[in-house]
């Protein structure tokens, strides 16, 4: 067997590949990254031009599809650079060109919108006036105070600051064509800059309420933002006290119900990105009116609340002053929000029926056991006495029918204390040495104290009359200042505003005339002269209180409907209840 040769050389004991599996890898990886960036640049698509607005944040999505920069790329199907951008949402871009109004309308309300934020430039309520000379339809929005606050009705208010700026100045799209809508009616409003996008929908009845839906994203992702009430609320034309005092910012939780005035705000800064969860409901309001953010009946949620103030300057005597603007937003988890808004009068059956009940905001304070009762039993009259004036004068007759047998009672116990009168001065002389706070004076109370027990006299049973009717004084009060049913109320005459005072002052001063002549028949119970005559003062010293402060004159007419009825009842019971001769004074004892 012949051996061939052979070409081969035999292999070199010892020497080992330098190009290891793992190296031959990382080469090809590094090769490959190279191919595809050299592609990218010289070959592939070029990226959009999209310039920077200096007024917008930065943001980080993609540019808009559709665009001229865009018109010439290659399709996304083809071209592996897109994969990425194609990842987020982008949004079209969706604005008016111009400023536009839109106004909507129905039997109790007239709101025009503008198009820009979406916002409300007017919010009038044409069964109230105002106290403007003449008389004009009522408008609850301060376009001044939102000018120098740069907030209006209805805006957002989100946690970026930013994106507040834009939602509420761009230039909305309005569903339909026409700026004039009679309730029922529905209007929608789309802004988009392409990667915010606000849509405001908003639907009105016959009723005072108006439902509102809102959505906000931000490149496709749900952006939270509550719904506001900005640049004040109420009557502007009210001058005691002026309109910020009767403003306050209000929250419903777990049944009760929290008022805040403007004192007790805080600034926007200081108050930060805070929301306050577990409301039922939310709003803001002077002494008459209302806005409440409520939620939608068909999807109800607890609501979140943010309340601050915000501060503008205002002339007062020539002189710049900052004056606060109470401010109030309202959000809630759900997305799209869904509430209710209503905007009107504090009429109590009304916010009665309301679901859930707002009646809660006529407040008549500490003495509501009272005044409650009162404004319900002037209600009920007034379905009988359509004249609000007359209904109080009415009133007055049935209460003061009510409390004559205390008057019969008090007249017994003043007759009583006039007989023993000259008794009760004998003792006071004989003691009127000592200072008051000597222990002898207590001798002298034991001894007139004796005598009223003998004689069966109670010494505050003169007093009560006067003293039943101060509370129903403070609670009428209260029912006149705080239901919008006696706003703008005539009697007769000069008094067409039962809730506000009497402009020239005549129900002041007939009012002290009849407590005067009351209190001249009634017989005196005190032996003290000072005392007498400070009984005498008291009604010079009532008028002068009402000359002062600006009371209602609805009160003035029960005041002084109840001294006229005063001065009756007294006459019959110095007619047929002659003071008895007045007894002779005991010896007193050593």
């Amino acid at each position: 067997m012949s051996l061939e040769p052979t070409n081969q050389l035999p292999p070199v004991v010892g020497r080992k590949d330098k190009f290891t599996p793992e190296l031959r890898i990382l080469v090809a990886s590094l090769l490959s990254m190279v191919v595809i960036l050299l592609w990218a640049k010289y070959f592939g698509p070029k990226p959009p031009t999209n310039p920077n607005n200096p007024n917008q944040p930065a943001q980080s999505a993609p540019a808009i599809p559709g665009s001229a920069a865009n018109a010439n790329a290659p399709n996304s199907a083809t071209t592996p650079s897109t994969v990425s951008a194609a990842s987020v949402p982008a949004v079209a871009v969706t604005a008016d060109t111009q400023e536009r109004t839109v106004v909507v309308e129905n039997g109790l309300y007239r709101v025009e919108f503008s198009n820009r934020g979406a916002v409300v430039k007017s919010w009038q309520l044409k069964k109230y006036k105002d106290d403007s000379k003449p008389p004009q339809v009522l408008d609850v929005v301060h376009p001044q105070a939102s000018t120098d606050t740069g907030g209006w009705p209805l805006a957002l208010v989100f946690d970026d600051p930013q994106l507040g700026n834009l939602a509420n100045s761009g230039l909305y799209k309005v569903s339909g064509d026409s700026n004039s809508l009679q309730a029922p009616a529905d209007l929608t409003f789309t802004w988009s800059d392409g990667h915010l996008q606000v849509t405001k929908k908003f639907h009105f009845d016959h009723s005072y309420s108006v439902d509102v839906e809102t959505s906000v994203t931000n490149d496709g992702h749900p952006v939270f933002a509550g719904l506001a009430w900005l640049g004040g609320f109420g009557d502007l034309t009210v001058t005691n006290p002026i309109p910020v005092e009767t403003e306050y910012v209000f929250y419903s939780e777990n049944g009760k119900l929290t008022t805040l005035p403007h004192k007790k705000l805080k600034n926007a800064e200081e108050f930060g990105n805070i929301w306050q969860g577990g409301k039922s409901w939310t709003g803001i309001e002077d002494r008459y009116f209302t806005a409440v953010f409520l939620p939608s009946l068909k999807e109800p949620s607890p609501l979140q609340v943010r309340y601050w103030k915000a501060w503008r300057t205002v002339k007062v005597d020539g002189k710049d002053q900052s004056e606060p603007v109470p401010e109030v937003a309202t959000t809630m988890a759900l997305t799209p929000m869904k509430m209710r808004v209503f905007v009107g009068p504090k009429d109590y059956d009304l916010l009665k029926k309301m679901s859930p009940p707002l009646h809660a905001l006529v407040n008549f304070g500490m003495l509501e056991i009272i005044a409650d009762p009162l404004f319900h039993g002037l209600k009920w009259l007034h379905e009988y006495i359509p004249n609000w004036g007359w209904s109080i004068v009415v009133l007055t007759l049935l209460i003061n029918m009510v409390l004559f047998p205390l008057r019969i009672s008090s007249y017994k116990t003043t007759m009583k204390m006039q007989r023993v009168a000259p008794e009760i001065k004998q003792i006071q002389d004989r003691y009127k040495k000592y200072k008051m706070n000597d222990p002898r004076k207590a001798e002298m109370n034991k001894e007139v104290m004796a005598v009223y027990s003998r004689e069966g006299i109670n010494p505050v049973g003169g007093c009560i009359p006067q003293l039943l009717q101060m509370p129903i004084w403070f609670g009428l009060y209260r029912a006149l200042q705080g239901t919008i049913e006696l706003r703008h109320a005539p009697w007769f005459g000069w008094i067409t505003d039962l809730s506000a005072k009497d402009p020239f002052y005549i129900l002041p001063v007939l009012m002290g005339l009849s407590m005067y002549f009351s209190s001249k028949m009634t017989p005196m119970t005190t032996t003290d002269p000072q005392q007498a005559q400070m009984m005498k003062i008291m009604p010079i010293a009532m008028s002068g209180i009402f000359l002062i402060i600006p009371y209602p004159s609805g009160l003035a007419v029960y005041i002084l409907t109840s001294g006229l009825v005063g001065v009756v009842q007294q006459w019959y019971l110095n007619r047929t209840h002659p003071l008895p001769a007045p007894t002779k004074p005991t010896r007193a004892k050593k």
